[in-house]
């Protein structure tokens, strides 16, 4: 378990006490983080959510946050250092690191499938609406 000193914009948000912290954007919000309670968020939300990964306290929950917020995120824990892990690569930090999340000034463009829209595809793998009594 770590502590994970959690800013935003500046202001102090919390130190959630976790085994660790998902920052997630709209398109990422349906993979790990929704797998440790985290909402579903429409691709189109301008919007970030903070996941805390099993917490040791109950009252940290996920939180939907603006993406225009600028994260600013310190660890601390029993070893010196913590591990970071983006998109699949994996890095080595030590706890006197701040970690700065923000925004790009871009956006990328994705290619949308006409076949299946992404509420469809919510439907099929959350079997929304399916009612296995009848």
């Amino acid at each position: 378990m770590i502590s994970i000193e959690t800013w935003l914009n500046d202001e102090f948000l919390t130190s959630y006490w976790a085994d660790g912290l998902i920052v997630s954007t709209p398109t990422g919000s349906t993979g790990y983080s929704l797998s440790c309670g985290g909402p579903v968020i429409m691709p189109e939300a301008d919007s970030l959510v903070l996941t805390p990964i099993a917490p040791h306290n109950l009252n940290a929950r996920p939180l939907v946050i603006s993406s225009k917020r600028v994260i600013k995120l310190k660890v601390s824990g029993r070893e010196n250092v913590h591990l970071v892990s983006l998109d699949s690569r994996i890095n080595t930090l030590n706890n006197n690191t701040t970690i700065t999340i923000q925004k790009a000034p871009y956006n990328i463009h994705m290619l949308e499938l006409e076949e299946e829209s992404f509420l469809e595809t919510l439907r099929k793998k959350l079997l929304w609406g399916a009612d296995h009594r009848n």
